[in-house]
């Protein structure tokens, strides 16, 4: 019997050992509408660590945007579903820090609201064919009048704004209360319209022009709307044009522009323009003209790559640029292995390759896959004497 209660201790104080250490978190108490007097207050805990600069901490228990799940069905691909989000926070983080302000997805619009944000302006006739009252008739995309064969109308009447997405951003008093300190709304245009010349027909597509000036008068209005809800009448908001990519693209769209609105204030000043943008190497002639050295670095690794095997399938890479400078550049390398002995061979000499043909202030990942799926990740961060490398088991 003690033999068995020796071991059973020893197993609790490994289990404890193990067990996540709440006491590095802080509890705090949200000041929301939600939270009017004590009785009502619920404690939430921010982690204190932060996994990267590039995020911001979140609250636990985790609290669902309320118009959750739209963008899977409202953007062309998951590149574009991915970008918009993170790059929102990019965009965020001009305005709010991140050692200062807690992330919260948005909680202000939610999913009826921004279904209906989202329509088509209609004439009286369309709002009873779509079963919709007139107070409802709130759309910010333009009015297709019926007049004309459904070719014409579709491209001069093209759908500008694909998706609404919010970001919270909450600041912590000293008495460790939370409220809302600011509002981030992306609002992500069509770069592609697409469209059929026959109900039920082929679908055609053709370029959105004036999507920017478009997206900036949505702007205008969003932030009007936002203005008469109670809980944003006073914070900063800031607004985002984000141009998705069409539906065949492999890398995602970029934001082209942003404005920053003071507190209680319902006009746009100004729009900061933001230069980034994805590019898919092996690169096409006219990326090779505009970025000659970091083309010529990714060539000479995948000839490199190539040496190793002799059926290799090659290398793909997706580049992220800012202001023309080359930040990111994630490359899968999918190859058939027979052995594991083979594929730790193969990520060593590729983890080499890394080190010498990109400059360090460039982020680099390489995922290596085969049919049996991931076989091993190399990251080597900016500026990162050592990268890290993982053999998937």
């Amino acid at each position: 019997m003690k033999k068995s209660s020796f071991i059973g201790l020893i197993l609790l104080l490994l289990l404890a050992g193990c067990a996540p250490k709440f006491e590095k978190q802080q509890e705090i108490v949200p000041d929301t509408a939600e939270s009017k007097n004590k009785s009502e207050e619920k404690a939430v805990i921010i982690p204190n660590y932060n996994i990267s600069d590039k995020y911001y901490r979140t609250f636990l228990p985790f609290k669902p945007a309320k118009a959750r799940g739209l963008v899977v069905s409202n953007l062309n691909t998951r590149y574009d579903i991915e970008e918009f989000e993170t790059g929102l926070m990019r965009i965020a983080q001009n305005q709010f820090d991140p050692d200062q302000y807690l992330f919260q997805e948005g909680q202000n619009l939610d999913k009826e609201t921004v279904n209906l944000w989202l329509n088509r302006k209609f004439t009286k006739e369309q709002l009873k064919d779509e079963g919709l009252k007139s107070t409802e008739n709130i759309g910010l995309n333009p009015l297709d009048s019926g007049k004309g064969d459904l070719d014409t109308r579709n491209q001069e009447n093209p759908i500008y704004l694909a998706h609404i997405l919010e970001h919270d951003y909450l600041l912590k008093d000293k008495n460790n209360k939370v409220r809302l300190g600011g509002v981030v709304i992306g609002l992500a245009l069509n770069s592609v319209n697409y469209y059929q010349k026959k109900e039920f027909g082929a679908t055609y597509s053709n370029d959105v022009k004036k999507r920017e000036q478009e997206g900036r008068k949505i702007a205008a209005e969003v932030l009007q709307r936002l203005r008469k809800m109670d809980n944003l009448k006073q914070v900063p908001i800031t607004i985002a044009l984000f141009e998705q990519k069409q539906r065949s693209s492999v890398v995602p769209g970029n934001f082209i522009s942003y404005t920053n609105v003071d507190e209680g204030s319902s006009k746009i000043d100004k729009w900061e323009e933001v230069n980034e943008r994805y590019y898919v190497f092996p690169a096409d002639d006219k990326t090779k003209s505009k970025f000659r050295a970091d083309v010529n670095a990714f060539d000479n690794f995948k000839q490199d790559v190539e040496k190793y095997f002799p059926n290799f399938n090659g290398v793909i890479g997706r580049a992220f640029y800012v202001d023309d400078q080359l930040q990111e550049l994630d490359m899968n390398i999918p190859i058939q292995f027979y052995g594991k002995s083979e594929a730790v061979g193969f990520t060593q000499y590729v983890t080499g390759l890394v080190m010498q043909h990109f400059q360090a202030h460039i982020s680099v990942q390489v995922s290596i896959t085969s049919v049996n799926g991931p076989e091993a990740l190399i990251v080597r961060k900016a500026n990162q004497d050592e990268p890290f490398v993982h053999i998937y088991h």
